[in-house]
């Protein structure tokens, strides 16, 4: 204990940090398995990772029509 500390002075309240308060939500849906928990977050984020990937390669796929269309837009001219 620091030396200025008064002996009965509450403890500064910590902050958690957003990764905590996900492990604590999804550890509480889990009922305290912390296996069950950890599976369901790594089940979540590589959903979440499969639809990111979709979505580029989708954007992917359309930007390349604007650059096809709009080159067989200028040979028709």
């Amino acid at each position: 204990m620091r030396q200025d500390a008064l002996p009965n002075a509450p403890l500064p309240a910590t902050r958690s940090s957003p990764v905590e308060d996900i492990a604590r939500a999804y550890l509480v849906t889990a009922k305290g398995d912390a296996e069950a928990a950890l599976h369901a977050a790594i089940a979540d984020a590589l959903a979440d990772l499969c639809e990111a990937e979709r979505r580029t390669f989708r954007q992917d796929q359309l930007i390349s029509r604007g650059y096809v269309r709009a080159a067989l837009h200028e040979t028709v001219r």
